[in-house]
């Protein structure tokens, strides 16, 4: 990297259009925290919500997934019901250099309280809102805040680009702006 974690995504964000927006310092006056951490970037939640719900007793096929299994929701808290999930997205764009590959891990806050989120890494070139998947394993609703960290990004810079990129495969997910359901 050269720099230390914390301006090498600074510079990255500023050179690359990485982040956007970006807030170039830790957020966490009455928030759970966002924005630069030490190794790192906390990307806030939206408030557009796909909230799951089995009414209809669907199978859960990525294949043949049945959007009316979700219930669109739009707010500042989201209840999510017990044993269940909702799918987010970040309120940040994201523009992934060819030579970066991320890692995002749900922030402790969320899982010291049985929330789990789970985001795949944002391959090279790749980019994009984030959709982000949050699990609630208890048998008790769970409240997520929108506009406040839910997720933290760890960036992995490479010493030569990929032969590849997300861009060159002509990715399924490249520049989804919504909370977007599984594709084939």
């Amino acid at each position: 990297m050269g720099l230390k974690p914390d301006r090498w995504i600074k510079e990255m964000a500023r050179k690359h259009r990485m982040i956007e927006p970006f807030v170039d310092q830790q957020v966490r006056d009455g928030a759970i925290s966002y924005g630069v951490s030490s190794y790192g970037y906390d990307l806030r939640v939206s408030d557009e919500f796909k909230i799951f719900t089995n009414v209809r007793s669907a199978i859960v096929d990525p294949k043949h997934f049945a959007s009316e299994s979700f219930v669109d929701f739009r707010g500042d808290v989201c209840v999510i019901p017990p044993n269940s999930f909702v799918l987010s997205r970040s309120v940040e764009y994201f523009r992934i250099p060819r030579n970066v590959l991320t890692v995002c891990l749900g922030k402790s806050t969320y899982a010291r309280c049985g929330l789990i989120v789970n985001v795949t890494p944002f391959e090279p070139e790749w980019e994009g809102y984030v959709t982000l998947e949050v699990s609630n394993t208890t048998p008790l609703p769970a409240k997520v805040y929108a506009n406040e960290g839910l997720a933290q990004v760890l960036f992995f810079e490479a010493d030569e680009t990929c032969e590849q990129s997300y861009a060159d495969k002509k990715g399924k997910y490249q520049g989804q702006t919504g909370v977007t359901p599984p594709r084939m």
